[in-house]
């Protein structure tokens, strides 16, 4: 079994599976709705992977872009990508052509590999890219080249710092941002999680969320397999299908988004089916706090749920453990072992670092964090990466109360982003796509609560002629659909005269909502 203590040596994350196919080869590593692999024959498939890659061409630092579902392959090409010193780049597989080329016109991938189903949408991205990758399709041409490809088992000596992966975020100003991830974090966030979840190499893993989310692969498939557990891929969430699967594979923990717990207890509660879950060691909830009758809901069942929250650009930053979920509800929990994280003084934030206080029990400060666990910046964007990382700290933009035990209460976003069914939505980024419609001239988007989808969005518009009215809602999200994810676009346009702005021109979206 792995310590909880880092190597002291370089460290390729590619050398995991090499290792556990060494000690431990016959042990089921990966699980699909394809097949089933022990570490060997995963840790074969991951050099034959970084093979076929070398053999396109692929070199240290260029980008592979991935356009898939939640499938082997997936963690393969992330790995081999590793292997070789290439950068993986998980692109969102809900995007449209048109959301796609901006992350290739922005990443500049050598190589796009794409689910076949998704054949149409990558082959028009990639037509209007600047810089038109190479493309592969899954499984069929993957499958092909993997066995004629010549394996590659030595991964390359890494630098920590060396970067692993592009995790695409969005900003404020509605333009994507790639937050470069190095081998460091996802090794110490692995170790993090280890500690938290107690991965064992006896554990099985369910993992329903997509692999282009860090929540599905940095959180839970990574981790895992450093560990050397088992990780079962789930193609899509249904909640049906996840309690079939975690009685009839023995499952020993899964993560889910708020909306998914919500589905996965009405479905446990309706009792259509007899299930076993003893095997299910718990449930691990992230995207916001879990409601302490959810909590008891889930005890009521005997089963365990234990909460987190975190960040593209860092992961985990806190955990709270089952045993404080009910006295401490609403709290996100403790800082996690491998880093420094703080809620310091709104006021200190402009000023130097060796400045910054932490704000006392029940103040409101922000979520600050140092240490291996943070990203090296943001791709190509270094106004963005100035504003963020202050030295060694990184700014979160998210406000927090801690207790007088260090239990720590998110209580907003510094930045304006909303959380819609587990999926993070820039109303920056809808603003943009929407400032295009020829009947809108302004528009301003905002999150609101929803029962179903924990937030959605609400757009405030300003029509181009004064004598309008924007009343067709299906209309407008029609036209949005064309452009944007279905996740992205607002549930409610509102017609206004004008939008309420300061002196300086911003938009007051805490008016809006009062609107």
């Amino acid at each position: 079994m792995p310590t909880h203590s880092p190597p002291s040596r370089p460290h390729n994350v590619a050398d995991w599976t090499a290792r556990w196919a060494a000690i431990a080869g016959e042990q089921i590593a990966l699980v699909d709705a394809s097949r089933s692999l022990d570490y060997a024959s995963l840790e074969e498939r991951v050099a034959r992977c970084a093979g076929m890659l070398a053999a396109a061409g692929i070199q240290r630092g260029d980008r592979v872009a991935l356009l898939l579902g939640n499938r082997g392959a997936y963690v393969e090409s992330v790995l081999a990508a590793a292997r070789i010193g290439a950068i993986a780049v998980p692109v969102n597989a809900r995007f449209t052509a048109r959301e796609i080329c901006i992350l290739l016109d922005d990443c500049t991938p050598r190589l796009l590999l794409h689910e076949e189903h998704l054949a149409d949408v990558a082959g028009s991205a990639r037509r209007a890219a600047a810089l038109p990758p190479q493309t592969l399709a899954c499984p069929g041409d993957y499958e092909r080249g993997l066995a004629e490809a010549v394996p590659i088992s030595d991964s390359v000596p890494v630098a920590p710092d060396d970067p692993m992966l592009l995790l695409y975020t969005s900003g404020t100003t509605g333009v994507p941002k790639g937050a470069l991830l190095p081998h460091r974090k996802t090794l110490y966030n692995s170790l993090n999680a280890q500690l938290f979840f107690d991965i064992r190499a006896d554990d099985r893993v369910l993992v329903a969320l997509p692999l282009f989310h860090s929540f599905g692969l940095c959180i839970l498939t990574l981790p895992a397999l450093y560990a050397g557990a088992r990780v079962h891929l789930e193609p899509r969430f249904d909640a049906n299908r996840v309690w079939e699967t975690v009685s009839s594979e023995q499952i020993t923990y899964l993560g889910a988004v708020p909306t998914q717990l919500d589905a996965l207890l009405a479905a446990l509660e309706s009792g259509t089916s007899i299930l076993d879950t003893r095997s299910l060691r718990f449930l691990f909830g992230a995207g916001a706090a879990v409601p302490v009758e959810q909590i008891r809901a889930f005890q009521a069942q005997g089963l365990v749920l234990k909460q987190g929250f975190g960040q593209t650009e860092t992961s985990i930053l806190y955990c709270l453990d089952d045993r404080d979920a009910v006295p401490k509800a609403g709290s996100v929990g403790l800082p996690v072992s491998h880093a420094e994280v703080r809620v310091v003084e709104l006021r200190d934030l402009d000023g130097p670092t060796e400045h910054w206080r932490d704000t006392l029990a029940g103040e409101t400060g922000e979520i600050v964090v140092r240490g291996p666990i943070t990203m090296l910046g943001y791709w190509k964007r270094p106004e963005a990466t100035a504003e963020t990382l202050r030295g060694e700290w990184l700014r979160t933009g998210d406000l927090a109360t801690r207790d007088s035990e260090g239990y720590v209460t998110l209580c907003g976003r510094a930045r304006d982003l909303y959380i819609s069914g587990g999926e993070n939505v820039y109303p920056a980024e809808v603003e943009a796509v929407y400032a295009e419609h020829p009947q809108i001239g302004e528009i301003a988007v905002l999150g609101v609560p929803d029962e179903r989808w924990g937030e959605v969005g609400h757009a405030y518009v300003v029509p181009r002629n004064p004598n309008e009215h924007l009343h067709d809602t299906d209309a407008l999200r029609a036209w949005g659909r064309e452009r944007l994810a279905a996740f992205k676009l607002p549930v409610r346009f509102l017609t206004l005269p004008s939008l309420p702005r300061t002196e300086t021109g911003k938009v007051q979206k805490h008016r809006l909502a009062e609107a």
